[in-house]
C-alpha cells in the first residue's frame, strides 16, 4: 500500500469520518480505520467488477432480444412475439413514432451503450487505454438519459395485464432477462462514476511509464 498525496481525503458513507485516500495493490481493499467498513477497492479488482457488470447486462440484452418476451394462448393458438417484433407491430400498426421511440431506448441506446463501456473498460484490463477515450466517454454520459427500460417494461406489464381478460398471458424468458438487464444496467449505473474511471486510466496511464 502507498500513500497518497495529503490532499486526496474521503469520507466514510458509514461514521463520516475523513481519511487520507491511499493508492492500493491489486485485489487489496480500503477499509475506514474507525468503524471498518469497505471505502473503496484497488484498481483492478472495482474494474474487473466493473466489466463483470456490463458483461451481464450485455447477455441479458441479448437474451431479451433473441427470445420470446411473452405469448397469448387462446382456444389452442398460441402466438409469440419478441421486443422486435412488437417494434413491427407497432409500425404496422400506423404508431411509427411509439415503434421507433421503443426500437431506440428499450434496445439501441442500451446496446449502445455496453458496447462503449466495454470499448473503454476491455483495453484497461489489458493495461491498455482505447482511442478516443475521452470522446466515447463523455458519448456514454450522454447517452445513458435516453436509456428508458423501465419505462417500457412498466408499460408492457400494463398491456399483458389488460389482455389477460381475454387471453392466457405466457411470460417468455425474455421479459424475465429484460427483468434482470434494468437490475443490472442499474448496478453499472451506480457503480461507474467519473471518479473511478479516469483513477483506473491514470493508474494504467502511471504502469505504463518508465
Amino acid at each position: 500500500m502507498e500513500t497518497s498525496s495529503p490532499q486526496k481525503l474521503l469520507a466514510c458513507r458509514h461514521c463520516d469520518l475523513l481519511q487520507h485516500e491511499v493508492v492500493l495493490h491489486r485485489h487489496h481493499d480500503a477499509h475506514c480505520v474507525r468503524c471498518g467498513a469497505l471505502l473503496y477497492r484497488g484498481t483492478r479488482a472495482r474494474l474487473d467488477w466493473m466489466i463483470a457488470l456490463v458483461l451481464a447486462s450485455a447477455i441479458l440484452l441479448l437474451v431479451s432480444n433473441l427470445f420470446p418476451i411473452a405469448a397469448l394462448e387462446k382456444y389452442g393458438t398460441y402466438h409469440a412475439t419478441t421486443l422486435a417484433g412488437t417494434v413491427l407491430t407497432l409500425y404496422y400498426q400506423d404508431r411509427p413514432l411509439v415503434a421507433a421511440l421503443v426500437l431506440g431506448t428499450a434496445i439501441l441506446v442500451p446496446a449502445l451503450e455496453l458496447c462503449a463501456l466495454l470499448y473503454m473498460l476491455l483495453p484497461l484490463r489489458a493495461c491498455r487505454i482505447a482511442p478516443g477515450l475521452a470522446y466515447v466517454f463523455r458519448f456514454v454520459l450522454a447517452i445513458h438519459r435516453w436509456s428508458m427500460m423501465e419505462v417500457f417494461l412498466l408499460a408492457l406489464l400494463v398491456t399483458l395485464a389488460k389482455l389477460s381478460d381475454l387471453a392466457t398471458i405466457v411470460p417468455g424468458i425474455a421479459l424475465w432477462a429484460f427483468a434482470g438487464l434494468i437490475a443490472s444496467f442499474s448496478a453499472v449505473a451506480a457503480s461507474f462514476s467519473a471518479r473511478d474511471f479516469w483513477g483506473w486510466v491514470d493508474a494504467i496511464g502511471a504502469e505504463g511509464r518508465p
